[in-house]
């Protein structure tokens, strides 16, 4: 049996949900194992584009079960939504091939509201939230002021903790924020509208799992975001609020005794970044605008423009170190066709000192990128499937990262489609 787990290697956006489309067809179950409805897993097949949040990205697959695991931050709201658009365009979604951990937590609307009043009073010193909530969730999470997935069961009961938890977080939101608090009459609805729907989905998903391994089943875990994003090794306090390693999938997951077999780290062939925080290797100016608009680098939840820069290998080697990951997957390394001559941050020049180990966050924001350059291949590769038909150039380009980070880098994306792919293994 051979388990695996996708994540990614820098500040998310990396193209997990497209290596999750492609390498599902060599497994059983696909879980998310942390994070909510602030992802965004672009996912292109024969069904259509899809911006996934919340929904695994081996929906697609027939004859998958998909997973929604307990370290999740689950949406009824936004999920419902995200299941009816994929519904909608074909995609069938039952409690066979979608499960919800009933030990997941429940994101309250409550929770989308404190996070952006939070950032309205941060003004100019904002983390750069995506508004969903996330922040608050986890915090509620881990003062034990949230209700279960599998509290939905027990109505009478849930009505009682559910005035419990409104009267206690209504102090914060209208004495502290002064806005105007909740009531039991829209909390209520609001269950009604979206809760009861997903209901269906809510299991024990943790039986499933423990049941799947037995069979010798091969279960593939999902990452949100990337290394310098989680909330323990990433660059606090600019990160997220759950752990984005592949160490935590099996806990997220649900399924603790999983063993991970296999880590593919995802890494784009240049650096992008949504939110605010230190980011070294940043470009500005014309050279930043084009690299943006040639790779299409706008938020798949939000819709920002995102921060870009050259591949920092530095930041790269240590997320690689982070998620202990096996191989890389190295995206979009077509976008950097059009580049005369391609820029690679290599180091970082930290209190005067030249370094290729990445420092302590509150450092980060002094540190300056050394950037060397490396020749272009000027000509279009979105149709090469084969590593020996790419120019020299590119070859080149992508054996220096991979001498720099350490991790064979085994799979080269050329295009956002299923197949736009090279298997380095097959050289």
């Amino acid at each position: 049996m051979s388990n695996c787990a996708i994540v990614g290697i820098n500040w998310g956006d990396e193209g997990k949900g497209r290596m999750v489309d492609l390498l599902t067809e060599e497994y059983d179950v696909v879980i998310r194992f942390q994070g909510g409805g602030n992802a965004g897993h672009t996912v292109i097949n024969e069904y259509g584009k899809f911006a996934l949040h919340l929904l695994p990205s081996g929906i697609f697959r027939k004859g998958v079960v998909n997973i929604l695991g307990n370290g999740v931050a689950l949406d009824p709201e936004n999920l419902w939504k995200e299941m009816q658009e994929v519904m909608n365009k074909g995609v069938s979604l039952t409690p066979d091939n979608l499960k919800i951990s009933d030990r997941a937590s429940i994101l309250m609307p409550w929770h989308r509201l404190l996070d952006e009043l939070e950032e309205q009073r941060l003004k100019d010193k904002k983390y750069g939230s995506t508004k969903q909530g996330i922040a608050p969730f986890y915090s509620d999470k881990y003062q034990k002021k949230t209700i279960l997935a599998g509290d939905l069961f027990y109505p009478d009961k849930l009505k009682e903790h559910l005035k419990d938890l409104m009267e206690w977080k209504n102090l914060t939101i209208t004495k502290v924020y002064g806005h105007e608090g909740y009531t039991m009459k829209q909390l209520e609805q609001w269950i009604e509208e979206y809760c009861e729907n997903i209901k269906p989905f809510i299991c024990d998903t943790s039986r499933f799992l423990r049941e799947a391994q037995e069979k010798g089943k091969k279960l593939l875990f999902e990452a949100q975001l990337g290394s310098l994003r989680d909330l323990d090794f990433g660059i606090y306090p600019y990160t997220t609020s759950s752990n984005t390693t592949a160490a935590f999938a099996p806990v997220g997951a649900g399924i603790p005794s999983a063993k991970i077999d296999n880590i593919v780290g995802v890494v784009k062939a240049y650096s992008t970044c949504v939110g605010e925080g230190p980011f070294v290797c940043e470009m500005f100016g014309d050279a930043a605008e084009e690299l943006r608009k040639e790779g299409f680098e706008y938020g798949a939840k939000t819709g920002r423009p995102r921060r870009v820069g050259p591949i920092d290998l530095v930041a790269t080697k240590y997320g690689v170190e982070v998620q202990a990951a096996t191989e890389i997957a190295l995206t979009k390394l077509d976008v950097l066709s059009y580049m005369d001559k391609i820029p690679v941050c290599t180091h970082y020049v930290v209190d005067g000192e030249l370094t290729d180990r990445f420092p302590f966050p509150m450092a980060l924001e002094d540190a300056e990128p050394v950037v060397d350059y490396m020749p272009g291949w000027k000509t279009d590769i979105s149709n090469v499937r084969h590593w020996n038909k790419l120019p020299d150039e590119a070859k080149e380009y992508v054996k220096f990262v991979e001498k720099s980070i350490g991790c064979p880098i085994t799979y080269i994306s050329v295009g956002p489609e299923r197949d736009s792919i090279i298997y380095r293994n097959e050289e």
